[in-house]
């Protein structure tokens, strides 16, 4: 299958970023013969990808649904990176695939990036507690549906509504749904995650590392550079045709180790030690909603959820497309330096 039209939302961040920049330096074939875009929002950033030779769709916003599903029917594939937690304009996306296939008479591809916050247990509050190990091969939709009947959760809700718009409307949808993403992205703009550099800012600003509670729990992690090799590989899969599993069995996992959020903490508190930030190798116990303050906006379900819970997860109906991520868990423990001395060296650029 060639000369197909990719799109990737959320060109400028840091997953889509690094998700574009593998696909338009990918080798395979099939993508090289492709037309992939980037969905931008303003002129700047528009000019800055077109001069690096990447195909540019510009938007107002997210909640432009009409905007952006016309958009999208211009496309045989859609990989969302923008927002998880946006229903809306993950609805947008699919309801263009679809009239991408009643205008082609083809299968269209939606690929959707989740996380597993979705799946985190709350042992702060204990409003709901269980520890076992996900696998992805498991009916992770029904699990999903019966979480989000007993507290509803945005990245949750939009996982369903992915499901349920593309079976009602014909667009297959494939989620990807990653734990705590680490490394420098490849992108051209944010090259950053999300967790740890909140945590850094935060400890930046304290001069020391902190953990909400005892940090026992634990979850998994991955780096920003294998999951994109993830999504290339699901992409090539569905360019050459082969049938992978969609719909309510399209859940794929992403995980490629594990820590404890004190493990992490610990990480975070050595590295800015060694730099000289701060005076102590010690964490600092904090309360839930000290950590909702400081890393999720006040929201304290999301600093629970994904600042403190359990989620343990295996990638193996990822592995079996063939994925073989490549990092360890000393890169893991590795990374925290280099993360704090690009956030310091951000900080002196902004000056």
């Amino acid at each position: 299958m060639t000369g197909f039209k990719i799109l990737v939302t959320g060109a400028t961040g840091y997953i889509g970023g690094t998700i574009l920049s593998d696909l338009v330096n990918s080798q395979n074939n099939s993508l090289r013969k492709s037309s992939i875009s980037g969905l931008v929002r303003g002129e700047a950033k528009a000019k800055v990808l077109s001069e690096k030779g990447v195909n540019v769709e510009l938007f107002s916003d997210l909640d432009a649904s009409d905007e952006i599903e016309k958009i999208a029917g211009g496309y045989d594939m859609v990989i969302h990176t923008a927002s998880g937690y946006h229903e809306g304009s993950a609805k947008a996306l699919i309801l263009g695939l679809a009239e991408r296939k009643k205008s082609t008479g083809k299968d269209v591809y939606y690929i959707h990036t989740s996380g597993t916050s979705n799946l985190g247990d709350q042992p702060i509050t204990g409003k709901y507690t269980e520890t076992r190990v996900f696998s992805d091969k498991e009916d992770i939709y029904s699990y999903e549906k019966m979480r989000n009947e007993k507290q509803p959760y945005g990245q949750r809700q939009t996982d369903l509504t992915v499901i349920g718009t593309g079976l009602k409307v014909g667009v297959k949808t494939y989620i990807i749904m990653s734990p705590l993403i680490y490394g420098i992205g490849t992108g051209h703009f944010h090259q950053q995650s999300i967790q740890v550099p909140a945590m850094i800012q935060a400890a930046l600003k304290t001069q020391q590392a902190e953990v909400v509670g005892s940090g026992k729990a634990s979850w998994d992690h991955v780096h920003v550079g294998d999951l994109a090799n993830l999504y290339e590989i699901v992409v090539q899969k569905l360019l050459a045709g082969e049938d992978l599993p969609n719909g309510e069995k399209g859940i794929y996992f992403s995980a490629n180790g594990h820590h404890t959020w004190l493990e992490l903490s610990q990480g975070l508190a050595d590295a800015l030690f060694t730099l000289g930030i701060s005076k102590t190798e010690e964490v600092k116990s904090i309360n839930l909603e000290e950590a909702a303050e400081r890393w999720a906006g006040g929201d304290t379900l999301l600093a629970e959820l994904g600042f403190a819970s359990n989620s343990r997860t295996e990638s193996e109906l990822s592995r079996s497309l063939g994925w073989k991520p490549r990092k360890s868990d000393r890169d893991f423990k590795n990374h925290f330096q280099t993360e704090v001395e690009n956030m310091m060296e951000e900080r002196e650029k902004n000056k």
